[in-house]
């Protein structure tokens, strides 16, 4: 069974911010997430992504499986 366990990385040491409750020597693997600055939740981060999403020209046309309905 996998367990993934919150901590972070100081000073030469991985601090652990919960107890994995595992009484017997285990190998572990330990990856090491990016130290990015996120935003703070509540505000926007305009043009983010920017260059990613790219919208069809056709895309307020009305769709043609509709025309029943309308």
């Amino acid at each position: 069974m996998l367990t993934a366990i919150k901590g972070y990385y100081e000073k030469g040491q991985i601090i652990l911010k919960e107890d994995p409750h595992i009484n017997t020597k285990t190998e572990v693997i330990v990856t090491f997430l990016p130290n990015e600055k996120t935003h703070q939740s509540g505000k926007r981060i305009l043009g983010l992504l920017e260059g990613k999403i790219k919208v069809s020209d056709d895309f307020n046309d009305p769709i043609d499986d509709l025309k029943d309905y309308m």
